[in-house]
Parts: C-alpha cells; sequence; structure tokens
C-alpha cells in the first residue's frame, strides 16, 4: 500500500495491464398497476395524448451500432444460457405478433418485452432512442436540444452508451455480489413498434415485397424485416413499486426491528454501487421495493399436536432493486453546471454507518487489486464492442472509477455512513505507462497517481 501526503491508503491496483490478453431478481409489478403509461407504438406518427411523433432528433440515414441488419451482426450470443432462452422467447414472441409495447413513463425510447404467454419480461432501451439519441421519440429532448442547446446532454459522460451503462452497473453488481441490479445484457431485437427511421421502414416494405414476390431467387438471398437495434435488456421484476411510494409509507408505518436491518443492508448495497460507477441519475423515483406488511406464518415452528403455531410469524420481507442505470461512468467528475448528487444521501438512512455485513461482503473484493483488475478487464470487454469505442476515454473512465473505490473502501474501514462517503473529497486515479531500460532489455511499468478535483460545479444541490 502505498499512501498520499494526507497518510490516507492508496490502492495497489496491478500495474501489468491485462485488456488484451444468479438468479434474476424479479421491474415494476404490473405496467398497469401504476403511473407507467404504455404506447402500443402503432403506424400512428404522432399522438396528442403522449406528444410523440417519429422521428425526432434527427433523420439521420447513418447504418452503425445501433441500427444493423443480420449480416452486419448475427444473432444474440449470450453467454448465460438463463438469459439466451429469454430473449430467444422474446424473438419468438415477437414473430408471433407478440409486440413490445413502448413506455410513456421517461425520457428515453424504452419498452416492455413479453414472451409468447403475453407476460412482462423484461424492459428493452435501444441505442439510438436513448435520452440523446437520433430516434428518440420522446418530445422533451427534442425541444430541450433545439431550446436549449448549451445545456443539452450531461457533458461529463459519454454520449449515446447508456445501453453499456445499463449493462456495466448488472455486471459489476454481480462481480461484487451485491444483488441489487435485475440482470441486464447487450441484445439485438427488431420489432415494428420500435422507432425507425423512414429510410428503414421503406426499405423493409421494399424486401418484403420483393422476397414474396419473388421466393425462389430474391426470396434465397435477401433477409427481409427491419434491422435489429442493439441495447441493453433488463429482466422485469414483479412486486415492486417506487422507492418514493414505500419511503412515504414507512413515515407513518416504520418497520419491524428485523425488516429495517434487511433494508438497510440491501440500500447500503445500492449506495455502493451507485457510488463505485458514479450514477449520475438516483433520484427516488428510479430505485424499487417490494414490501407488503402481511404476517407470515413460520410453518417450521410446530405446536405439541404437530400443527403450525400461528401466533408465531416472520418479519414482513424487503427487497430492493436498482433500475435506470443508464446515466453512470462518466469519464470526468461533474464539474460544469451541475452535480449530479446522490438523492438518497438525504434520506435518513443514509445517516446510518455501514453495517458489518456490508463491509465484509464488499471492502475484502474492493481491497484485492486482481479483483480490481478482473473488473476492469470485463468492463473493457464490455465497452469495447460500441463501434463508437475509444480507448482514451475509458481509460478516464476508469480514472474516475478507480478513485470512487478509493473512497469507498476508506469509508468502509472507517465505518462512515453514506452521508460522510459523498462529503469526502472527489478523486481520480489515472494509470501512467513509463518506459525504461535496464542492462538487459527494454521495458515498460505502470503506475498510478492520484488528483482531486478543485472546480465544483455551479449547483450543487442538482
Amino acid at each position: 500500500m502505498s499512501t498520499t501526503d494526507s497518510g490516507r491508503q492508496l490502492l495497489d491496483f496491478v500495474s501489468d495491464s491485462r485488456v488484451n490478453g444468479t438468479d434474476s431478481v424479479p421491474y415494476h409489478v404490473d405496467p398497469s398497476s401504476y403511473s407507467t403509461a404504455i404506447i402500443s407504438g402503432s403506424g400512428k406518427k404522432y399522438d396528442t395524448r403522449t406528444s410523440e411523433q417519429r422521428p425526432l432528433l434527427g433523420r439521420g440515414r447513418s447504418r452503425n451500432m445501433e441500427s444493423c441488419s443480420d449480416s452486419e451482426y448475427g444473432s444474440n450470443t449470450i453467454d448465460d444460457p438463463e438469459f439466451a432462452s429469454i430473449i430467444r422467447s422474446v424473438e419468438q414472441a415477437i414473430d408471433a405478433g407478440i409486440l413490445p409495447q413502448r413506455i410513456y413513463q421517461g425520457s428515453s425510447g424504452s419498452y416492455f418485452v413479453k414472451n409468447k404467454e403475453g407476460k412482462t419480461i423484461g424492459v428493452f432501451k435501444p441505442k439510438d432512442e436513448e435520452p440523446y439519441g437520433h430516434l428518440n421519440p420522446k418530445w422533451t429532448k427534442w425541444c430541450h436540444k433545439v431550446c436549449c442547446p448549451c445545456c443539452f446532454g450531461r457533458t461529463c459522460l459519454v454520449p449515446n452508451q447508456g445501453y453499456l451503462s445499463e449493462a456495466g452497473a448488472s455486471l459489476v453488481d454481480t462481480k461484487i455480489g451485491l444483488n441489487v441490479v435485475p440482470r441486464t445484457k447487450v441484445v439485438r431485437l427488431a420489432s415494428s413498434t420500435f422507432n425507425y427511421t423512414a429510410f428503414d421502414l421503406a426499405k423493409a416494405r421494399s424486401k418484403k415485397f420483393a422476397t414474396e414476390r419473388f421466393p425462389d431467387t430474391i426470396g434465397k438471398h435477401v433477409k427481409a424485416g427491419l434491422p435489429l437495434k442493439v441495447g441493453s435488456f433488463q429482466l422485469f421484476v414483479e412486486g415492486y413499486k417506487d422507492a418514493e411510494f414505500h419511503l412515504r409509507r414507512f413515515e407513518t408505518e416504520p418497520l419491524p426491528t428485523s425488516t429495517r436491518y434487511d433494508f438497510i443492508v440491501q440500500f447500503q448495497k445500492m449506495v455502493c454501487l451507485d457510488y463505485i460507477i458514479r450514477n449520475t441519475d438516483r433520484g427516488n423515483d428510479n430505485w424499487l421495493i417490494s414490501y407488503e406488511n402481511t404476517p407470515e406464518v413460520d410453518e417450521s415452528v410446530k405446536t405439541e399436536d404437530g400443527e403450525a403455531a400461528w401466533d408465531v410469524v416472520n418479519s414482513p420481507k424487503i427487497f430492493v432493486a436498482a433500475i435506470d442505470n443508464g446515466l453512470a461512468f462518466p469519464y470526468k467528475h461533474p464539474d460544469s453546471w451541475r452535480a449530479y448528487p446522490f438523492y438518497w444521501a438525504w434520506l435518513p438512512y443514509a445517516k446510518e454507518p455501514f453495517l458489518d455485513e456490508v463491509c465484509e461482503l464488499v471492502l475484502p473484493k474492493l481491497s484485492d487489486m486482481n479483483f480490481v483488475q478482473d473488473l476492469t478487464d470485463d468492463l473493457y470487454h464490455l465497452f469495447k464492442e460500441d463501434k463508437g469505442f475509444d480507448r482514451g476515454t475509458y481509460e478516464k473512465q476508469l480514472a474516475v472509477l478507480r478513485g470512487q473505490i478509493l473512497n469507498l473502501s476508506q469509508a468502509l474501514r472507517d465505518k462512515k455512513s453514506p452521508l460522510q462517503l459523498v462529503q469526502m473529497p472527489v478523486v481520480t486515479v489515472e494509470k501512467k505507462r513509463f518506459e525504461g531500460e535496464d542492462l538487459h532489455r527494454h521495458h515498460s511499468e505502470s503506475a498510478f497517481t492520484q488528483s482531486f478535483q478543485h472546480r465544483p460545479p455551479f449547483f450543487s444541490w442538482c
């Protein structure tokens, strides 16, 4: 361990880079059970109720990664057999006419995806329909871009990488063992309910006509259908509601002692995740809580006659799901207009020190330089699949991530609270490579240097 001038320990990350070399957690209960309205995405060009039209943020005919044909990319290849099976069921449902349904809530084009039985099993967010994507179907971001271009986008984030951020958050969650993010992968899907350019729609109609008219000639060489869209696919979680709903409920209906402990554990796990990936969009409306205050009889406790002891009940179960992780992994700390704070830091639960259970789970892994290197390697292999991937920008993202890990590790050692964690000076840990020579050979070495942010954002509260 090396130390800074202030005496703080600096993690010894692996000096030799090797980048070249679970149970599904149930999104929302049911689309119809809360305020998330759904747009079916039929052939209408404009809907006055939802203020949507197609397309919006530009009519580019570019054919890059976010809009690709089967010849450019093969079918989905996922190393998780269970997840791959889910995606196959989605593809079969789309072929059978059970199409994804657009979610009205939010600032991007996202869709509830169903299986052949019509059950919602996932949420798909195409890359080109992200908040700042050129095919975003929501009017709000179009107006934002046109009317206030100087404040358009978040300058600390890599544009149009929200789908990678969603998958990256799930990767970090799985790697550390937090189990608060519903499993999320990068997949490719096509559906008529997605938002396409007029050119893609006309091309699909032409292909369909040609293959049906000349099945023995053109039909053998041309694959009909709309181009696949790349995006993030997150498993749908059942029995959950927005955290804001339950947090207000807990003010008047305090949690039982054991249930409250379980909630604090999962809350602090989400804190660790958000802090590591530097989530810039964690409000109380984009994380979920599952909680039903109904007593459950503990059937493992029997009376003398062998019957269940009905006076012995289990404490209500509570679970946390951290969704909407598309605005994370910045390449610098916010230093412009907004600070994008963690809104959970203002909750009373953020004032409680990190529990031993959380420290014992997270700290040994973050203190292991091999674990951190493996984590960054896995993120590299995920992020490099994007056609706009830039190695220099990615290294800046890692510098922020390493700095967050450094601060979080120190906070866990000192048993600080989440509130005290966010009050620590933000730091970046950059990797520097040095060339050298000895008597026999030329060699290169890596070292890590840390720096603190000296330019705070103009607004610190938003």
